[in-house]
């Protein structure tokens, strides 16, 4: 643990601009009734088998503060360098997770061993760390937050804590950046995380093919659960009603990897989980703004080049995929049969209260928060429901089950207003913003095309039995945030040429639909 696994870039790419490895991303956001408005030891030490040990230990996952999200001001200098010891410290929690997992035994026999043998050793090596980013950011006069040495400690979560946000319920809508889930739970209370039954009818881990997740209560059945989607705001006189379709396919040419350039530019495997890829083709950890304008796209409009990415899901029913001994795969708990979506749909939308301004080229926005198991639900912008169900239900901290003919749907509202400078900031955050419950964009911000997508997938529907759930799925993610449904997050660079960002605004600011 703690090594630098970072690969170093060339000169010219190592002035890429980024500050945050964490990927713990976006902000709460708006979903209307329609979308567009909006623990175990293994035989043999590794996680991407089916049988478990017996362990008693309770603790479930690792829980580290979130030093990229407290980095909101650092000077573009040195946020390359520091880019890559946050990827360094998300290293250092995958490899704290492992050594969680695969100690079990021992965890049962000394009640210290996580604190003595796991957490201190990690405190440790981010102390480390989070020197050399202070050093990083005063070197070119900028002023590390405070609170940094604060920072390092990391506790143990048990079963119970899991939550990801406590009590708040599933579904429903986030306005004006704040969480407001309704709806119904099982259990009267979300019970993510919960142990379950191990093999042999023995005490096991937290569930899931590689041991770290889905477990039952991550499960709804959808057709009880109440309906919690809100109207939409109305529209003033000066709203731009138009929508501007991109169609840019499905990933069927199967375009993955597990870096995330947004966040950890030039650190390979920085998203430690894998992505789907649609639009612009050459996308990965050591692209530039130059590789994306000389790129291909599968977008049917060739003027299209942004790309669109987002992790995938997987069927744990007992099958791999080609990544079952790769790193971000199953190497790191992502197991599973990959699924490709039979939808994926695209689509710029207006504000209720204005008129919006272009994108500006190369903007980055990041929607969702995919470290929700251990950072709570206040960034979380994830939507998950069944077609059928879709104007009814939207679940933010439970996968759906699905009746007989439904497929299972996830959809994305982005951000929509922008400081109108930056195309992007130190935390991936504070230069987008979503607008209020009325849909107003607030601080100066404008309105840009809000960007929406709808992802469809053809799952068989899980089953639970006996506190146990067969054939689940699950949204890809890092190790130590046990695939919980609330992680979804999904990722956008704004590319275009032949003046495509100026038609798509004066096509929904003149009230058509384009494509």
């Amino acid at each position: 643990m703690g090594r630098n696994t970072r690969k170093r870039r060339t000169p010219l790419a190592t002035k890429a601009i980024a500050a945050s490895a964490a990927l713990a991303l976006g902000g709460g956001g708006l979903i209307w009734a329609n979308f567009y408005a909006s623990a175990h030891e293994s035989d043999n030490q590794s996680w991407g088998g089916n049988q478990t040990k017996a362990a008693t230990a309770q603790v479930a996952t690792i829980s580290c503060p979130d030093v990229g999200q407290k980095l909101t001001n650092v000077p573009a200098q040195a946020r390359t360098e520091v880019a890559g010891e946050l990827a360094n410290l998300d290293r250092q929690i995958t490899d704290a997770y492992q050594r969680l997992a695969t100690t079990r035994d021992a965890q049962a026999r000394d009640a210290s061993f996580v604190q003595n043998s796991i957490l201190q050793p990690l405190q440790d090596r981010r102390k480390a760390i989070l020197d050399r980013i202070r050093l990083e950011i005063t070197r070119v006069g900028g002023t590390a937050p405070s609170s940094l040495d604060t920072l390092a400690t990391c506790t143990a979560q048990n079963a119970n804590q899991t939550t990801a946000g406590g009590q708040q319920q599933n579904g429903g809508q986030q306005q004006g950046g704040q969480q407001q889930n309704g709806g119904q739970q099982q259990g009267g209370q979300q019970q993510n995380g919960g142990q379950q039954q191990g093999q042999n009818g023995q005490q096991g881990n937290i569930g899931g093919q590689a041991g770290n997740g889905p477990v039952a209560a991550d499960f709804v059945d959808i057709t009880k659960v109440q309906p919690n989607v809100k109207a939409k705001p109305r529209a003033g006189r000066n709203a731009s009603t138009g929508t501007f379709t991109t169609r840019c396919g499905v990933n069927a040419n199967k375009n993955h990897n597990t870096d995330n350039v947004i966040v950890a530019p030039g650190v390979a495997n920085g998203a430690h989980h894998l992505h789907d890829y649609v639009g612009n083709q050459k996308v990965n950890a050591f692209s530039s703004n130059q590789t994306f304008l000389q790129a291909g796209t599968s977008c049917q409009n060739q003027s299209d080049l942004s790309s669109y990415y987002w992790p995938v899901v997987r069927v744990q029913d007992g099958t791999q995929d080609f990544d079952q001994n790769a790193d971000g795969g199953g190497k790191e708990g992502n197991v599973g049969r990959i699924l490709t979506p039979v939808q994926a749909q695209i689509k710029y939308v207006g504000s209720p209260r204005s008129k919006v301004v272009a994108m500006p080229q190369f903007l980055r926005i990041i929607t969702g928060d995919a470290k929700t198991t251990t950072n709570g639900l206040a960034n979380a912008n994830a939507h998950w429901s069944c077609t059928g169900f879709e104007n009814k239900v939207q679940l933010t901290t439970q996968y759906p089950i699905c009746p007989q003919g439904s497929k299972v749907v996830r959809t994305f509202a982005f951000q929509s207003c922008w400081d109108g400078q930056n195309v992007d900031s130190a935390n991936h955050r504070t230069h987008v913003a979503f607008a209020d419950a009325n849909g107003n964009c607030q601080n100066g911000f404008k309105a840009i095309p809000q960007l929406t997508m709808r992802l469809v997938y053809n799952i068989t529907p899980p089953t639970v039995q006996n506190g146990q759930v067969k054939n689940a799925y699950a949204v890809d993610g890092f190790p130590e945030q046990l695939h919980k449904a609330a992680t979804d997050h999904d990722d956008f660079i704004s590319v275009t040429k032949n003046g495509l960002a100026n038609k798509i605004a004066n096509c929904i600011n003149r009230g058509q639909n384009c494509s």
